[in-house]
């Protein structure tokens, strides 16, 4: 059955009440309006997803109402109505930003599949908005997928501190979400309203991360034309994340040991300190106590950043949470890519939990997206996966359960394609088969 709301405006009591009578039966949820006006304040009023608008109506143009309903609600779809159609009338409906413009009467076989297309696409536009929203910049802990006890542990520690000004610490594998989790603390906490500044300490050389966290001043140094403020000064009454802060210098970790401790710090090129209130989160993927018995961290840094400690769980510890997330990327990606796929199968899912995810969330996210592209279906299937997966030794007993001549063969093929970057004639040879051989087996397998 059909989902959604609709809107019915028409003059016409016989005519809209039967037509929505038959879009009621296709499993919509129907309204109705005699005027624009009236369309207008149901809109207002209502949550509707596509309206269906007659070109006459008593009190204004249905063409013109178009425009109207376009501007103010960008998301609801329009299909405008007429017993006498035109061509500039049509072209101007589209311009306006009908979905389409249909003459009553002669097309009634086309107005069911031609709403259910219209719904789609309002719909397709709302979840991207919606999941959108869920994956922009600002997080909150309702938006962290997942119902594992592992989880659920993380986000409760990272709710009791959240309202507080200490210094949290995230432990974690790449990819577990320590920028999402370090967003949701700042934006549960009483510095929401003040910027959330964040820097991954790994992407810059020492200098260059000295001069973005810290600023500098003038003169200080060849190319320095101006003063330029750092990190810390944008970050004033807010937050600042420091991510991979296990990857920063060690002559660096003294002058942040002395921010974090005294809420001042010298600008390169400057002799009178800055003063900022700032509260630190940090992250890393390293082991920090033996970084610093080992000389290469700062041991009294170390007790500093973890006065809260939060360890995120990897995603093959938190297998219960697979199919939730899947299903959210899934629903993102068709979503964006403009397409119906509904599920994942059997064999699909046994993969992805099976499998030991070292890229943690960002690499499920990445797969999914993949998958979703190279789907022509409803359903994702083990076709959408790559090699890596289906090939995985991860599960128990260590063996895949991918045994037919075809499955390994086109598994093989994906392999080497992906080794010569694509280059066919390159695969061909180290396949020892002939182009043309491989041409067809790509097109067999879709490839």
């Amino acid at each position: 059955m059909s989902s959604g709301t609709l809107l019915i405006i028409d003059d016409e009591e016989k005519l809209r009440k039967l037509l929505a009578r038959i879009l009621s039966l296709e499993g919509y949820t129907v309204l109705e309006a005699a005027t624009g006006k009236d369309g207008l304040k149901k809109l207002e009023r209502e949550h509707v997803d596509l309206v269906l608008s007659d070109v006459k109506l008593p009190d204004a143009n249905g063409v013109e109402l178009t425009q109207t309903i376009h501007t103010q609600f960008p998301s609801v779809e329009i299909i405008v109505l007429t017993a006498y159609g035109t061509i500039a009338d049509g072209v101007k409906a589209i311009k306006n930003g009908a979905f389409d413009y249909i003459t009553k009467g002669d097309d009634n076989d086309k107005i069911i599949p031609l709403v259910a297309m219209a719904m789609k696409r309002s719909l397709d536009r709302q979840e991207i908005t919606r999941l959108s929203k869920k994956s922009g910049e600002k997080y909150s802990f309702d938006q962290v997928i997942g119902n594992s006890k592992q989880i659920k542990e993380a986000i409760s520690l990272a709710q009791k501190v959240a309202g507080t000004d200490a210094t949290v610490l995230l432990l974690g594998e790449t990819g577990t979400g320590k920028e999402v989790f370090a967003q949701a603390i700042h934006e549960a906490g009483n510095r929401k309203n003040k910027a959330f500044v964040a820097i991954n300490c790994g992407a810059f050389s020492k200098e260059l991360l000295e001069s973005e966290l810290f600023g500098y001043r003038a003169g200080s140094f060849t190319g320095a034309t101006k003063d330029k403020p750092g990190l810390f000064e944008e970050a004033h009454g807010g937050t600042i994340f420091l991510d991979e802060i296990g990857e920063m210098n060690i002559d660096l970790q003294a002058k942040l040991l002395r921010a974090l401790e005294t809420g001042e710090f010298l600008k390169i090129g400057d002799t009178k300190p800055t003063k900022v209130d700032v509260r630190i989160i940090a992250a890393t993927n390293r082991d920090l106590k033996i970084e610093s018995e080992q000389g290469r961290f700062r041991s009294d840094l170390f007790y500093r950043l973890s006065v809260f400690q939060i360890k995120l769980p990897p995603l093959r510890e938190r297998t219960k949470d697979i199919e939730e997330i899947a299903n959210f990327f899934l629903r993102y990606f068709s979503a964006k890519n403009n397409k119906k796929i509904a599920s994942m199968s059997t064999d699909f899912l046994e993969k992805l939990h099976s499998y030991s995810w070292l890229g943690n969330i960002r690499e499920l996210k990445n797969i999914m997206e993949r998958a979703v592209i190279l789907s022509d279906s409803d359903q994702l299937t083990m076709n959408e996966l790559p090699y890596e997966i289906l090939f995985s030794t991860d599960s128990p007993n260590g063996v895949t359960s991918t045994f037919d001549l075809a499955t390994v063969e086109k598994m093989h093929i994906q392999k080497v394609l992906q080794h010569t970057k694509g280059n066919k004639t390159e695969a061909a040879r180290l396949l020892n088969i002939g182009l043309t051989t491989l041409y067809r087996k790509i097109e067999e397998y879709k490839l």
